[in-house]
């Protein structure tokens, strides 16, 4: 949203916010919270983490099914639930205005923690030799929050669009190399992430621009993991 500067009544001029998108009937705004719910950037290491192991269950069928388990475990404990409980916990000590961090400064103390928790969580995949994609992954979000920390010296970006182009570029990546064929699923990482893009615009205060550079940031940071780990 622009921001624009107003009098009031008592002659004072203050600064509001206007939408950049005329307003959405209230059914649309429902549908718009839902899947900003459904799509947190929390979840997107799960589902993605999920995606490996189903979709490509080809290649691990001679995996434990324990493992999995246990890594989809390890995955939903320390990409999201760990930095959901802190951010709780940073609400309840008062350190931060809001839990849907809605201002830049609210963001700073979750954006470290995150990059702590998937900075752990590449090491040990890294160091314990876990399936390659999975060490992909692990290194695309943790670029992704530093990207995301970084940008939020500057701007309010979206980390809506952070974590979904890191999905649909994790996703398009595997579909260019595979031999398997995998380009519905790359159609509907790439609908997912226009979705969830459309709807931070309508239900968020973010600029169009917020949400451009954050999908870009999120690109780029799992093309940068990419070329690390196979370097």
């Amino acid at each position: 949203m622009p921001d624009r500067l107003i009098v009031t009544d008592e002659n004072q001029l203050k600064e509001v916010s206007v939408p950049e998108l005329p307003p959405q009937p209230a059914w649309i705004r429902v549908i718009a919270n839902i899947i900003s719910f459904v799509f947190h950037p929390l979840f997107f290491p799960v589902y993605i983490t999920y995606f490996i192991y189903t979709v490509r269950a080809y290649e691990f069928a001679g995996l434990d099914p324990r493992r999995k388990m246990l890594t989809l475990l390890l995955i939903t404990i320390s990409c999201t639930l760990m930095p959901l409980v802190s951010v709780l916990m940073l609400r309840a000590l008062n350190f931060i205005d809001s839990i849907y961090l809605k201002t830049q400064k609210d963001r700073i103390i979750p954006y470290i923690i995150t990059m702590t928790f998937y900075f752990a969580v590449w090491i040990y995949f890294k160091k314990n030799h876990f399936e390659i994609d999975l060490v992909h992954m692990a290194l695309g979000i943790f670029n992704a929050s530093v990207a995301g920390f970084l940008l939020n010296i500057v701007m309010k970006v979206s980390m809506h669009a952070i974590a979904a182009g890191v999905m649909a570029t994790f996703i398009a990546i595997l579909a260019f190399n595979e031999t398997v064929n995998l380009s519905l699923y790359l159609s509907v990482a790439l609908l997912i992430s226009g979705i969830v893009c459309t709807s931070r615009l309508i239900v968020s205060d973010h600029r169009p621009k917020e949400i451009y550079i954050g999908y870009i940031a999120g690109v780029l940071s799992q093309l940068a993991a990419q070329y690390f780990v196979n370097s």
